[in-house]
């Protein structure tokens, strides 16, 4: 079989259409139809369903998908890393995060980039979940990954600092004048919850951090970005968690930044599934030098987290 054959393939799947795959690879669709066909039976099988609207993948399809969607991507990894090493006009660099990190840690690094690596354009992919990031880096989507420390990753994986999670309340909360707060005393407020909250053990982080504290979360809100959760805590729905570079970008929106006593930290870093060369390792070197707001540097002689925690076991001063 072909690299063609699986682009060809991966294509049809996209469109869930010969005719539009076609369009969009610029072939005959009888000359995509045949390199499919030819595809089959090099695996021994149907691959995908054919009917009078659309296709349908088979098992075996489902099955050989993962796999062809990697190859072919690895390949465009390639090709972007070549262009990208040697600074070719037209050089691409993909880079994947997830969405807190794009708003608030990404800007300044890509702004001093563009300032000195003005041939290598920036592609960014935003997920919503550490677990989507893992995901989509794993099968190609990006060259390196920006975002929360993987456990266990197979690749390169480069620490550039840490977050700090804090808590947002309204401007004219009792507790704004502080600089932190203990998280006993939120036992009775109402919580803006995020979909991006951090997963600890399985479990959202929160639930477990406050049943250390001794007492439950009462949820008054659920939403789907931190942004979001961060202006409901600023129009007094409740308390909301972010990490600080978000937080602190909302400030004089009627609202108010706390610590957490002791401090939630994550540690951030860069991570890919080949070695670092090229246009990669030279933003990785950026992200770890650039006085970037939103990551905090370890001070010197402070020792720096070795890895980020995974079970609730864990001390509550580390979040994943």
């Amino acid at each position: 079989m072909s690299l063609r054959q699986m682009e060809y393939f991966v294509a049809v799947v996209e469109e869930s259409s010969f005719t539009r795959a076609a369009e969009r690879l610029y072939v005959t669709q009888p000359a995509l139809s045949h390199q499919i066909k030819v595809l089959e039976r090099t695996v021994g099988g149907d691959l995908l369903e054919r009917l009078p609207r659309g296709v349908l993948l088979t098992p075996m399809g489902r099955a050989f998908l993962p796999h062809a969607e990697r190859s072919v991507r690895s390949a465009a990894q390639a090709r972007r890393a070549a262009r990208a090493a040697a600074g070719a006009e037209g050089g691409e660099l993909h880079i994947a995060t997830v969405h807190s990190v794009a708003v608030g840690v990404l800007p300044e690094a890509f702004a001093h980039w563009r300032r000195t690596h003005p041939g290598v354009s920036l592609v960014l992919h935003e997920y919503a979940s550490v677990d989507a990031l893992e995901d989509q880096v794993e099968r190609g989507t990006a060259d390196l990954a920006v975002g929360p420390l993987p456990v266990g990753w197979a690749g390169p994986v480069v620490p550039v600092g840490e977050e700090e999670i804090v808590l947002v309340v309204p401007f004219d909360d009792p507790l704004a004048g502080r600089s932190s707060v203990g998280l006993h005393e939120l036992a009775d407020r109402p919580w803006v919850r995020c979909a991006m909250e951090p997963v600890v053990g399985g479990r959202p982080f929160l639930d477990g951090v406050c049943e250390a504290a001794g007492f439950t979360p009462r949820t008054a809100v659920w939403t789907e970005h931190t942004s979001t959760a961060v202006r409901m805590a600023a129009a007094g729905v409740g308390v909301s968690m972010a990490p600080t570079h978000l937080a602190r970008g909302a400030v004089g929106e009627d609202c108010a930044v706390l610590g957490v006593d002791p401090p939630w930290l994550r540690s951030l870093g860069v991570f890919s599934r080949v070695p670092l060369t090229g246009a990669a390792a030279a933003f990785t070197q950026l992200l770890g030098t650039l006085p970037t707001a939103g990551i905090r540097r370890p001070r010197p002689g402070e020792p720096s987290p070795e890895r980020p925690y995974a079970d609730c076991g864990a001390p509550p001063s580390v979040v994943r």
